[in-house]
């Protein structure tokens, strides 16, 4: 089977966002400019967060993690799109589709869970205020990073192995603009089942676990919020878990309306539009949320900047 791929199937033509000519040039103008904030944005937390002595807090820990994702699979996807803009065929080879997607699902997988992370994290710090630097330890942050990693890691590996050593039809048209599992196992000749049935069990249970946890941790926050007496107290807490959860709407909502949809309303033009927007408009809006809504984050960036002007002035 693997001979038969490696000699029959050398490359795959993506068929792209839009076969339009006259759309081309002014999308690629589009994306490169959301591309270049979501990489300026997500190296900006990353630094930031890592550098800056008032952000070394477990929230700032997860929001580290969750910019390296953002950052990450924008990457795995962006330059590839922008260049298939520009050229006459929007070919990409086998190993190459092969390792896009094994960084695609890698770094999807690590999305979620570290959005679930920061949702418990925030339910500890509300709920919970005086164990919090107990509960919440150096030790637990990174062992639940490692832990999503390596899981991560094994549904990536699991999935683009699964696929890869199975036979493709000769048909290597990929109706998506970069390589994904749905438009992949559909090229895949009969007997798909069993990767269908595991890519499917996967999906679903990081979906819904994360989901979950952040729809409970939430829900224990907005109980404790609401028995507060104090206005001020309500106040501030809804400002601490108020960006995380604006990312966790966009980012989920996104997710459940791709995959919940009616097959007899599904079509990979959908798939397209909801895969732009969760592979390239939500990392640019992540740092953006946490930069205009965090208090702290802002004033990293002032001391920051004053930093800087310092050095060159």
């Amino acid at each position: 089977m693997e001979k038969h791929n490696q000699t029959v199937l050398n490359e795959f033509i993506l068929t792209g966002i839009t076969d339009r000519p006259e759309l081309q040039a002014p999308l690629f103008g589009l994306f490169l400019i959301i591309y270049m904030i979501s990489v300026v944005g997500n190296l900006g937390i990353i630094i930031l967060t890592k550098m800056d002595s008032k952000l070394q807090t477990p929230m700032y820990f997860f929001l580290r993690h969750l910019a390296i994702t953002d950052l990450g699979y924008s990457t795995t996807v962006g330059p590839k799109m922008l260049v298939n803009f520009v050229v006459d065929e929007n070919t990409i080879s086998y190993y190459f589709c092969a390792t896009q997607l094994a960084f695609f699902i890698l770094f999807i997988n690590v999305e979620l869970f570290i959005l679930s992370a920061m949702s418990y994290d925030r339910y500890v710090a509300i709920c919970n205020p005086l164990l919090y630097t107990v509960i919440m330890s150096q030790r637990l942050c990174l062992l639940l990073v490692a832990i999503l990693y390596l899981y991560s890691a094994f549904v990536s590996l699991l999935v683009t192995l699964k696929i890869f050593n199975l036979s493709f039809c000769g048909y290597n048209v990929i109706s998506h603009f970069y390589c994904d599992t749905n438009p992949l196992i559909s090229l895949l000749c009969p007997n798909t089942y069993e990767i269908q049935l595991i890519t499917l069990i996967l999906a679903s249970f990081a979906l819904i676990t994360s989901l979950l946890i952040a729809l409970v941790s939430y829900l224990l926050v907005f109980v404790t919020i609401l028995r507060m007496n104090s206005a001020v107290g309500r106040h501030k807490a809804f400002s601490t878990c108020g960006s995380h959860l604006t990312v966790v709407v966009i980012f989920y909502g996104t997710l459940i309306f791709m995959y919940m949809q009616p097959k007899s309303n599904h079509s990979y033009d959908t798939d397209k539009v909801a895969s732009i927007f969760y592979t390239l408009v939500i990392p640019m809006l992540n740092p953006l949320i946490y930069s205009l809504r965090n208090k702290d984050v802002k004033y990293a960036l002032h001391r920051a900047w004053k930093k800087i002007y310092n050095i060159f002035s």
